[in-house]
């Protein structure tokens, strides 16, 4: 299966060559392996380009797919093969319905408190939603709020790839409402099971 990661080589221009890397997304310890003697972090990286001569924003929203992609790094070989690795955070849960929505967070190699902390944080609100309380959309929103505000996220929707049927698809889902606890005592109705239970 591979930790995958892409890696974006800025050119001259201002725009990027991005290549491929099956293990490159593990630990991000590869940002310490790409350097001038180096560059494709000694056979770690692949050798054939993606993509050339791309901006920074199509590498995230034709490329860099968060449901498939742990890490993307992006190297500056004017500036000695310096590199900013990222963590690529996935924004939705299974059927991904929404586009793709991801965010890539800025990490250093061996820091594993990032992968930890959004881990624990999405697993909870994956409960939240199957248990009623939340809708998906609403839970993703939170998501993407905390990555946002905690983690200084930088959110994007991946794109490539849609097809008319994806498109279709959407058009007809519509995301379990919102459950408030005000709710439960406006209407009466107990969304716990425990209601109908009787105090012996």
């Amino acid at each position: 299966m591979g930790h995958r990661a892409l890696v974006a080589y800025r050119r001259p221009d201002r725009l990027y060559d991005v290549r491929y890397s099956h293990w490159g997304g593990e630990d991000l310890t590869l940002a310490d392996a790409i350097t001038a003697a180096t560059p494709l972090a000694n056979g770690a990286i692949d050798g054939s380009l993606l993509a050339d001569s791309i901006s920074r924003d199509r590498i995230l929203t034709d490329y860099l797919d968060p449901c498939v992609h742990e890490a993307l790094y992006l190297v500056s070989p004017a500036a000695g093969y310096a590199v900013d690795p990222y963590l690529v955070c996935w924004l939705e849960w299974g059927d991904g319905r929404d586009g793709g929505r991801g965010a890539i967070v800025a990490s250093q190699p061996g820091d594993g408190t990032t992968r930890t902390w959004f881990r624990a944080t999405k697993t909870v609100l994956a409960d939240i939603v199957e248990m009623g309380v939340l809708s998906r959309r609403a839970a993703q929103a939170y998501l993407e709020a905390r990555v946002c505000e905690e983690r200084a996220g930088i959110p994007y929707t991946y794109t490539s790839g849609d097809s008319d049927e994806t498109a279709a698809d959407d058009a007809t889902y519509t995301p379990t409402p919102d459950y408030w606890p005000a709710d439960e005592r406006r209407d009466g109705g107990d969304r716990t099971g425990y209601g109908d239970r009787t105090d012996e």
